[in-house]
């Protein structure tokens, strides 16, 4: 009897120790994420299925644009700061004034900047330069680059979003929008208001396509048009293309952080990039490659 109860004891210890060891081993995680509207869709299927292959781990993902992300960072508001542009030099100070360090950058994708007209328009095909005369007001009807006799609807982007920032300077060589360009706050809603004006214009990720039509660019008039797809993109022939990336303050980079870092640059996560509609990673930049 007496030595049954010291088995049961000892049992009821290693068990406990087991419970223990794992808790002290496998802490939850919680990894917030904050940003660029255009990788909105792609980090939450990376959060899916990485919180569905580490359970331990919460990941939540929102949007509102890189900017806000950008602050959200500084402020020490998120760990991953989410962005479809390159991070300003300003931002870069007020993360040094606020946690002593320039943020480290990873490039997770690559996006070719998509122009959408609505799907039952006749076009195929712009210039540089006349998107840039679109988008600033020059050019103001569809007959002016081969369309039909109709005014030009002009959707833009809210000035918190890196899309709308990069596109005011690789397209429009920093000059401002028209005016009249309704802004849209996220590209979901700006594609969607193109698919149902058939007059309109606007611009956004190759993954958010569904109901409008995406046109070629030509770099120049007697250059040829050239539509966005991995070959083009991955090879720098699409004049609009882009990497997307996520920023983290280097003290966090650490643990779950940096393991979902590496994830999301590895073969797996952008096997997930594919998938979602915008471009893997060349293999240098891969964490598999490192």
């Amino acid at each position: 009897m007496k030595l049954r109860c010291m088995k049961n004891t000892l049992l009821r210890f290693l068990t406990a120790g087991v419970l223990f060891g794992t808790l002290i081993s496998s802490p939850a995680a919680n990894i917030t994420v904050k940003g660029s509207d255009t990788l909105v869709i792609l980090a939450q299927k990376w959060a899916e299925l990485y919180m569905a292959a580490h359970p331990g781990t919460k990941i939540q993902v929102t949007g509102g644009g890189s900017g806000v992300g950008f602050a959200a960072l500084q402020n020490r508001a998120t760990d991953l700061a989410n962005a479809s542009r390159s991070i300003k030099a300003d931002e870069v100070a007020e993360c040094i004034k606020s946690f002593g360090k320039r943020p480290s950058e990873y490039k997770v994708a690559l996006d070719g900047l998509s122009v959408y007209v609505n799907a039952e328009s006749p076009l195929k095909e712009l210039t540089m330069e006349q998107l840039a005369m679109i988008f600033t007001g020059k050019i103001k009807n569809w007959k002016s680059v081969g369309g039909p006799d109709a005014p030009i609807t002009v959707y833009s982007r809210e000035n918190s979003s890196g899309t709308y920032e990069f596109f005011k300077e690789h397209v429009l060589g920093g000059k401002d929008f028209v005016s009249r360009a309704q802004t849209m706050p996220g590209t979901a809603a700006l594609l969607q208001a193109v698919s149902k004006d058939k007059n309109g214009i606007g611009y956004g990720g190759a993954a958010y396509g569904a109901g409008a039509k995406a046109l070629a660019i030509k770099k120049s008039d007697d250059s040829p048009a050239i539509s966005a797809n991995e070959e083009t993109v991955v090879g720098g022939t699409y004049p609009i293309w882009r990497y997307l990336f996520v920023y983290v303050n280097p003290a966090v980079d650490k643990g779950e952080v940096s393991a979902y870092l590496n994830w999301m640059r590895s073969d797996a996560g952008q096997a997930v990039v594919k998938d979602i509609g915008y471009y893997p990673l060349p293999k240098p930049f891969r964490s598999d490659s490192k």
